[in-house]
């Protein structure tokens, strides 16, 4: 606005204005006062559309080299979602800063988050083009913690090779569009897992974190190994430790009495071993295992949930290796259940983590070993001995049987060998007398097994990487009774024919083969198994790298 000479003697009396220029008007007070109001108005809304077009300027800077946050920011003409100071962009900073102050809470590198943090960054930034730049700040803030919340924090894969799942990653810009058009404290909340098992994962973990800043389980057992029947310092230890773990009542007792023994059982279960009662040295180790490393198993738990975090299927099965049983799941409740045998420790025999679809069952299947257990293992056999493992059949490309006295296997390395094996339909098949098929690209399935035997022993890791199953039958009749009147008998006439029959499932059945070593009881009791293939342990170290760290927290 031009600078003027002169002065407002009243409204209603004429005056005389003169510019810089030289020239002059003459109007009312009432004129004048119109002429100035609008004069800074132009004055005002200049300064205004400087600021806002700096501030444009400096999110459409920021967001330039971030191709689905420049969407969505272009879309919105570079217009603020949080910095402005209406209710709105209020509502959602304060949504965020509460969010990412409970961010330790569920297992994430907490100081990657820090509110304090970013309210001092926000009170810092006075200038149109700070404020610009913070805006698009706070989005790329929010996009990580939607997607490490939701998601996972890392790329299972990149870990270990041997996870092949695909972890359902949410569009960004999807993401934040739905964000900015919702009310911002519920979308937040929505974010992690909403299954049962991530609840109650986390109501367990905040639980201990309390615990810890308590003592956690206080001391350790100072012995190897207790009996029934001994007493002293070390069996009040024990009874104090398993107190504190939540295995035995507030008890008195300095002996090793049925009270204990019954603690000690309750411990045994939960942790997966041989329920016998007795406290030898297997079992007190465990017992004796830091809380916090316990916590490491959780808050792994919690991370593998996030990788799997979309809809499992009201039906499912469940293949928790650490556990080695399979189950069928019917919204959220255990219907059946088998013990299983995994694939052995060695590197190339561990069974991978996947999800797929069961589609079908074969009855009296025939077995087609798989290249590698035939160039691996049966060639260096047929090499020394063309008569070894006469139970199986030798083809040729074409299928055909091939007669073992053509077979020269000592002219043939694991590269060149052209030949196939199988094994027909049997009770002796290496897949028994049933296999459930989900067809994938691992060759990993679950089936029956001639040998019994393995059942038995409490670690079952023996298998090429398949999943052999306790009770197939039974198994199938699960399957089965939600499409045949008697699945038993239906089961039972396709089996005594002798011959391959395929079965397909009305509905498919999708298969989660996991790998927990912590996981929880419908009734929210945490369950412990060994870390089988130290896969957790691999997990639990990447996230640490990531700031993930073990917390004690008052209550």
């Amino acid at each position: 606005m031009p600078m003027l000479l002169g002065r407002i003697c009243g409204v209603g009396k004429r005056v005389t204005i003169q510019f810089h220029s030289g020239s002059m008007i003459r109007a009312t007070g009432l004129v004048l006062a119109r002429f100035i109001l609008v004069a800074c108005f132009f004055s005002v809304a200049n300064s205004a559309s400087a600021q806002v077009t700096a501030f444009r300027q400096a999110v459409a800077e920021s967001v330039a080299r971030d191709t689905e946050l420049a969407g969505f920011y272009r879309d919105r003409e570079f217009q603020g979602v949080w910095t402005g100071s209406d209710s709105a962009a209020r509502n959602r900073r304060n949504a965020l800063l509460t969010a990412l102050a409970d961010a330790g809470a569920h297992g994430l590198p907490q100081a990657e988050y820090d509110p304090d943090r970013l309210m001092a960054e926000l009170r810092a930034a006075q200038a149109p083009a700070q404020q610009g730049a913070m805006e698009v700040r706070l989005s790329q803030v929010f996009l990580q913690y939607a997607r490490d919340v939701q998601t996972g924090i890392l790329t299972p894969g990149r870990e270990i090779d041997q996870i092949k799942r695909e972890v359902p990653l949410r569009s960004r810009l999807s993401t934040i569009n739905a964000f900015a058009q919702s009310n911002p404290a519920a979308f937040l909340r929505s974010l992690p897992p909403s299954s049962p098992e991530y609840g109650r994962l986390l109501v367990e973990k905040l639980r201990m974190e309390q615990q810890l800043a308590q003592g956690g389980y206080g001391p350790v057992v100072p012995v190897g190994s207790l009996a029934p029947g001994a007493s002293g310092a070390a069996v009040v230890a024990l009874r104090d430790r398993l107190i504190a773990m939540g295995h035995l009542g507030r008890t008195a007792t300095q002996t090793y009495d049925a009270t204990v023994q019954s603690g000690v059982q309750r411990f045994q279960q939960a942790m997966g071993l041989s329920v016998d009662g007795v406290a030898g040295s297997s079992t007190m180790e465990q017992i004796n295992m830091p809380m916090e490393r316990r916590m490491q198993s959780v808050i792994v738990a919690m991370e593998r949930e996030r990788w799997i975090n979309r809809p499992r299927g009201a039906r499912h099965i469940w293949v928790n290796l650490t556990d080695f049983t399979a189950a069928i799941v019917d919204n959220d409740r255990v219907t059946f259940s088998t013990r299983s045998v995994i694939g052995a420790r060695d590197v190339d025999r561990r069974t991978p983590e996947f999800s797929d679809v069961m589609d079908h069952m074969v009855i009296n299947p025939t077995w087609y070993v798989p290249r590698s257990i035939v160039v691996g293992e049966y060639l260096p056999q047929l090499q020394r001995n063309p008569g070894a493992v006469s139970h199986l059949d030798v083809t040729d490309r074409a299928g055909r049987v091939v007669p073992r006295g053509s077979v020269n296997a000592s002219a043939y390395t694991a590269r060149t060998f052209p030949y196939a094996m199988r094994q027909g339909p049997s009770p002796r098949n290496a897949l028994g007398l049933v296999k459930f098929m989900f067809p994938n690209k691992y060759n990993i399935y679950l089936h029956d097994t001639p040998a019994k035997n393995l059942f038995g022993q409490s670690v079952r890791a023996f298998s090429h990487g398949c999943i052999r199953l306790n009770d197939p039958f039974d198994f199938a009749y699960a399957l089965l009774a939600r499409q045949e009147g008697n699945p038993e008998a239906f089961f039972q006439s396709r089996l005594k024919t002798g011959s391959e029959t395929r079965v397909n499932l009305n509905e498919p059945v999708p298969v989660h083969i996991v790998y927990r070593t912590a996981f929880t009881h419908v009734t929210g009791k945490l369950q412990f198994r060994s870390d089988i293939y130290g896969r957790d342990a691999q997990i639990w170290n990447a996230l640490a790298r990531e700031g993930v760290a073990i917390r004690a927290v008052q209550g």
